[in-house]
């Protein structure tokens, strides 16, 4: 509050001075103001107290439905990777799994489902009315409403490394408390395994089946050029060609070898062929004509002596002979070739034999060099051939095995998730039910609290209200306000009735 002071000073020339000054108040003047506003602060105090007894009487009594659920760590948080084995088996903290699952009981969806299970007239009767009598384009609202609503008295509650999940539900009645409880928990049950688990494998199937339209144009590419190539194994055809090489090269080798022992054996029977006579005398008759004569002369001789003297006659005629024919016979006058025959050398014909022999292994081991020769030429050009087909044989090969792989891994993984779907979507082995929804017997109502509110409120209220209507009145009301407010000594006062 301000008040305005004017002051007219007397000696000339006459002066008006204006001065506005703010009241000021001692603390004993609330006390005293604020009791002079004291019908004016309980009649605020029982209005604001009414509505608030109006409000909390208006208030009715819920019953909470309570139920838990106990979360371990499942087959579907699992981190599969759709190709290779990147992060295979990575797995989320137990508190995000627990956080996950708790998220999933607070959402809109799973909300919706219970609802249109029940029907909005057992969990809601009035805003089932309000969607009766609402248009066609407004009836979405109500049921977002009932969705909030639902939320609202739902409670979720989790503690960080306590795998236990609380929930609660308030209604009025406690059938529907628990019912609705209860069917939360079962369309969770369901909710869950279809948001966490893919409901099919059309990803996998699609992947699995544009590799294997790449896999058949491969295989197709891979034929033709076998086929043109005139190739039914590459890599059994080249192996056997260096396996054939390997034995060619070794028979000619051995040919050759063959072929020059064979030619100097050859040469050598030649040059003993020529020093050697073609015919040679068979046998010859030695003559024993003198030996004979001379024989029978000594015994003519001894004949002799046993009739005659050995100074006879005719025994020294027959010693004349004697002596004259052994002289002859010594002196080798009575020597004559005897009776001989001639024939083929045996040695000639061996040797011509051998000849001819070698001869035609000579030229045999020829032939047969020179189609060792034609089989390793024809082998190192089949060889090249393949070499400079190789590389766009191993394209082929590789893009071929890469596709089948990709095709064979894919192959598992579609069977792999097919079969943790259909274990999931089974069982939910992880989540257990600890306690299934039980209502409190004793319904709850913020009747107490709301009332304890209203009277502190009302207090307040009141207490406002006097304050201001007591800054508002005009004037200094206590000597001491005014002693304060102008700076001067109040020396006296007089009792004014208001």
């Amino acid at each position: 509050m301000t008040t305005t002071w004017t002051s007219i000073d007397h000696d000339p020339p006459q002066r008006v001075t204006t001065r506005v000054v703010r009241a000021r108040y001692a603390p004993t003047d609330f006390i005293t103001l604020l009791w002079r506003e004291l019908p004016l602060m309980i009649v605020v105090f029982l209005l604001v107290l009414g509505l608030g007894f109006a409000a909390a009487l208006a208030m009715k009594k819920t019953y909470t439905a309570t139920s838990s659920l106990f979360v371990r760590l499942g087959q579907e948080y699992v981190y599969q990777p759709r190709t290779g084995d990147a992060g295979a088996g990575a797995v989320p903290d137990m508190n995000q799994v627990i956080q996950s699952e708790a998220e999933i009981l607070q959402s809109g969806e799973l909300r919706d489902r219970v609802i249109r299970r029940l029907g909005l007239p057992f969990v809601f009767p009035e805003l089932a009315k309000q969607y009766a009598a609402a248009a066609p384009g407004a009836r979405p609202v109500v049921l977002a409403k009932a969705r909030e609503s639902m939320g609202k008295n739902l409670g979720v509650e989790t503690a960080p490394g306590n795998s236990i999940i609380r929930l609660s539900y308030k209604d009025e009645k406690p059938d529907t408390a628990v019912r609705v409880l209860n069917v939360l928990l079962e369309e969770y049950m369901v909710y869950r395994r279809g948001l966490l688990i893919e409901p099919d494998d059309t990803v996998l199937q699609r992947q699995r089946g544009l590799f294997e339209t790449r896999l058949t144009e491969a295989d197709q590419a891979y034929q033709d050029f076998l086929t043109a190539n005139g190739i039914g194994d590459f890599a059994a055809e080249k192996a056997a060609l260096f396996q054939v090489q390997s034995q060619v090269e070794t028979q000619r080798y051995a040919a050759e070898a063959q072929l020059q022992d064979r030619t100097a054996r050859l040469a050598s029977i030649q040059s003993q062929l020529a020093a050697t006579a073609p015919e040679v005398g068979l046998y010859r008759d030695a003559s024993t004509t003198a030996t004979d004569k001379l024989a029978a002369l000594k015994l003519e001789r001894e004949n002799l002596l046993g009739r005659y003297k050995p100074d006879a006659q005719p025994v020294k005629d027959i010693e004349a002979q004697l002596a004259q024919l052994q002289a002859a016979v010594d002196a080798g006058r009575t020597n004559s070739p005897g009776a001989s025959r001639t024939g083929l050398n045996p040695i000639f014909q061996t040797l011509q034999s051998t000849r001819n022999d070698l001869a035609a292994e000579v030229a045999a081991l020829q032939q047969q060099a020179r189609a060792y020769r034609e089989q390793a030429t024809q082998v190192n050009q089949r060889l090249q051939e393949l070499a400079k087909l190789e590389p766009e044989f191993i394209a082929l090969s590789r893009d071929r095995d890469v596709l089948q792989s990709s095709v064979r891994d894919f192959t598992v993984r579609e069977q792999q998730d097919e079969a943790s779907r259909q274990i999931a979507g089974e069982s939910n082995d992880n989540i257990r039910v600890v306690q299934r929804a039980v209502v409190s017997p004793t319904g709850k109502s913020l009747r107490r609290p709301v009332l304890m509110l209203a009277l502190l409120f009302a207090g307040f209220t009141a207490l406002c209200a006097g304050l201001i209507r007591m800054f508002l009145r005009p004037g200094l009301h206590t000597p001491e306000s005014a002693a304060l407010t102008l700076e001067l000594p109040v020396l006296a006062t007089a009792g004014v009735k208001y």
